[in-house]
């Protein structure tokens, strides 16, 4: 990923502030691995098997799925990052220019918290796949304290590559792609050397409709990286090309997406239970011989280590825009424990880990979708941000607009919110049209995205209220920090 400038060291120590034109030294070439660490997760594995097993597709069918998905979620997410280069900060400071400085308080808590399950979901698999690896090599098998102690060792590790901030990030993206994709191309070949393909083409269609669905369902998992992706592009130049970051993002996103939603629809055909699977991971062992399945597996944990810190990273900066007054590595922690006791219960209590995981994506997708349309909308208008704005959360900033809300975006983001939410059906509960074609199709993220776009797009654009001069007498009258009790 670009990378921050020298003068921060190996540990970063910029937080929400925007990064000096002088010190954006990136390149774009950098996101390639970036969204390919991103990636790294045997969750794709059974995401795959899912699309056989639950949606009822063939080999080709999941092939659309796996090429649709990264080129639509992805491409969202290269053209918000180009904001990143924009205005040189994280995209929910950003954000405060869209939604007001206030306003930014109320899709910036959903989304953090909603960051919370993501990053539960990648704790859970990460110490699943220690487990794994733990009962190939040792037979351990697994226990309340082993869980205990491996989802401990996994928020710990997080933690701290996140906190070390975007060089380390880099660096371990870097050599973590070069090795994930050396061992899947051995999965691979193994793969080809001993499926049954006969079985696997001989599978009959599934219905249009459970293969739009499929694609929602891979695309959600991108979609949760849309507010992040100008975090990883905010120490590029202003002059970096819009085009090459989308295709950099996307390529790098697809190039692990597509052979890993593949690979498990094709080992779906020989495990056809794995997609119900408490335990996501332990399948592999089971197909693959130990030689190979647990170098893989040891691989794919470092790359499911650095898809958590990568959405730790991106929650620090959002829990510092809600007005947590530490420092970014200590907003991180909050984050870490929050991981640790979710991921405890789901691991402990919970019955059906893909079907939580799976409901869990679907309102994930509604949640971001709404933020998208109005923030992507608001950057075809946008072509600059005010720093010093971003940064002062009282009445005196350009950003402030009316009582420090930006009426017209909290209109469209939370009319947009519950419209998703209409069309949305999950384990949990099922809205009053999800049973409609929207509904039916799953593009209850698709509906939310076009609402909040268009209502954006029509509903008057809040004028910037008049800033008093900094320093005068109004305006030390009229500071109120739109700070969030956390």
């Amino acid at each position: 990923m670009p990378h921050a400038s020298e003068s921060e060291g190996a540990i970063e120590t910029r937080g929400l502030e925007p990064v000096p034109d002088g010190e954006r030294t990136g390149h774009v070439r950098e996101l390639f691995p970036t969204w390919v660490a991103a990636n790294i997760s045997v969750l794709l594995l059974t995401m795959g098997a899912g699309l056989v097993v639950f949606n009822g597709l063939n080999f080709w069918q999941v092939l659309t799925v796996a090429v649709a998905a990264p080129v639509l979620s992805y491409g969202i997410v290269g053209l918000i990052s180009i904001a990143g280069k924009r205005g040189g900060s994280p995209g929910m400071a950003l954000s405060r220019a869209v939604f007001g400085q206030r306003g930014n308080l109320f899709p910036g808590s959903l989304i953090w918290v909603a960051r919370w399950g993501w990053e539960t979901i990648n704790a859970v698999t990460g110490a699943y796949a220690v487990l794994t690896v733990l009962d190939l090599l040792f037979g351990i098998r697994s226990n309340t304290a082993l869980i205990v102690t491996t989802l401990l060792l996994f928020v710990s590790c997080t933690f701290l590559v996140s906190g070390l901030g975007i060089n380390a990030l880099q660096v371990c993206s870097k050599w973590s792609t070069y090795l994930f994709g050396a061992f899947s191309v051995l999965v691979l070949i193994y793969l080809v050397a001993n499926t049954d393909w006969a079985a696997v083409f001989d599978k009959p269609a599934g219905s249009t409709a459970m293969m739009v669905a499929g694609i929602g369902t891979i695309a959600a998992g991108g979609i949760s990286w849309v507010p992040s992706g100008p975090d990883f592009t905010r120490y590029l130049p202003r002059t970096a090309s819009g085009r090459a970051m989308v295709g950099a993002t996307v390529g790098g996103a697809g190039i692990v997406v597509l052979p890993m939603v593949l690979m498990g629809a094709v080992m779906a055909v020989a495990t056809p239970d794995l997609a119900s699977a408490q335990d996501p991971v332990a399948f592999i062992g089971e197909i693959l011989p130990m030689w190979l399945a647990v170098p893989y597996l040891l691989i794919a944990l470092v790359g499911m280590l650095l898809i958590n810190s990568m959405s730790m990273y991106s929650a620090g900066f959002t829990a510092q825009t809600l007005g947590v007054k530490v420092p970014r590595t200590w907003a991180v922690s909050v984050n870490a424990v929050i991981s640790l006791v979710l991921g405890f219960l789901l691991m402990v209590v919970a019955t059906s880990f893909i079907g939580s995981f799976i409901s869990f994506l679907t309102l994930l997708a509604v949640a971001f979708s709404a933020w998208i349309g109005v923030f992507g909308v608001d950057m075809l208008r946008r072509r600059t941000y005010d720093g010093t704005a971003l940064m002062d959360i009282t009445r005196t900033s350009a950003y402030w607009y009316r009582g420090g809300f930006a009426w017209s975006a909290m209109v469209s983001w939370g009319t947009a919110l519950v419209v998703g939410l209409l069309f949305t059906k999950v384990d949990w509960f099922a809205g009053p049209l999800a049973s409609s074609w929207i509904g039916e199709n799953g593009l209850g993220w698709a509906a939310t995205i076009v609402v909040a776009a268009a209502l954006y797009a029509v509903l008057p654009r809040t004028p910037a209220a008049p800033a008093a001069p900094a320093g005068s007498e109004e305006a030390e009258s009229q500071r109120e920090p739109a700070t969030l009790s956390i």
